[in-house]
């Protein structure tokens, strides 16, 4: 197992990145992020093994913790440094109670454009494209959607909040990690570049002209989905095939999330894409 540092002082320089964490923002700076919580460590462990786009550089545990997720420690080399807190310095580092005992912070370790991540992806894809999410929760949710349906990419464009957000990335239990994304341009250079690698795109509306269930396959699909209150502009929806999701009356559209999941099922179901669908 990676070596185990005991932590005695909350202001021990070894874990400044780590202080403060409810109020601090570390996506803002050098691609640095905090995963919070085991299920998000086993990914950000998975992730490193690849290499290719997020590393681990430290981890902090409660003194407790540290038996039962000894086999993902194990997963990650030596050099990353595991410290270990009881409750109370724990909790005086975090600047609240950290029931859940487990931090790493991690490091994207390169970035890629939506042209070049699209240029990557096999022949039959399905790629989510969002714009204008600004609700943690909602990017969180929108990738663990699209890992549960087995998508291929995310592309976010610059208005997007970051999904490496500490609250986003816990929300997507760690698919953040696990899906390819891009979180860059506007929405005009994503639909360009979707375009150019001749993708079917359906943008999601309550007033689409085909009910979701009626889209017809194609081996590249792209969805997208609009803010959480007005959704995609006019502007985008005039140069769209847009699909809706049927629903009850009474109630104008669904969240941001909610719509993505739904869409991202059924398209998944007409790809082929579930195995016990």
């Amino acid at each position: 197992m990676t070596n185990v540092i005991r932590i005695e002082d909350a202001d021990d320089p070894r874990i400044a990145e780590f202080v403060g964490v409810r109020e601090r923002d570390l996506t803002r700076g050098e691609g640095r992020f905090i995963a919070e919580g085991t299920v998000v460590l086993r990914m950000l462990a998975a992730a490193h093994d690849r290499g290719d786009q997020f590393l681990a550089e430290k981890i902090l545990l409660l003194e407790n913790r540290v038996e039962g997720v000894s086999e993902i420690l194990a997963q990650f080399p030596p050099e990353v440094p595991v410290y270990v807190a009881s409750s109370d310095v724990l909790d005086r580092i975090a600047g609240f109670h950290l029931h859940r005992g487990v931090l790493a912070l991690g490091r994207r370790v390169s970035a890629r454009t939506s042209s070049e991540l699209l240029a990557g992806l096999p022949q039959e894809a399905l790629v989510v494209a969002a714009f204008g999410i600004s609700n943690h929760d909602n990017i969180g949710s929108i990738f663990r959607n699209a890992a549960a349906f087995g998508a291929d990419a995310v592309l976010l464009d610059d208005a997007c909040c970051d999904p490496l957000y500490r609250k986003a990335l816990r929300v997507s239990v760690g698919a953040v990690l696990a899906v390819p994304y891009v979180r860059a341009g506007s929405m005009t250079d994503i639909l360009t570049a979707l375009s150019a690698q001749e993708y079917a795109i359906w943008g999601l509306s309550p007033g689409g002209e085909l009910e979701i269930s009626q889209v017809p396959g194609h081996p590249r699909m792209a969805l997208v989905t609009g803010t959480e209150g007005e959704g995609l502009p006019a502007s985008v929806l005039s140069v769209l095939q847009t699909a809706r999701i049927a629903q009850a009356p009474g109630l104008d559209s669904l969240n941001a999330a909610t719509a993505t999941g739904i869409a991202l099922y059924t398209i998944a179901r007409i790809q082929g894409r579930l195995k016990n669908a």
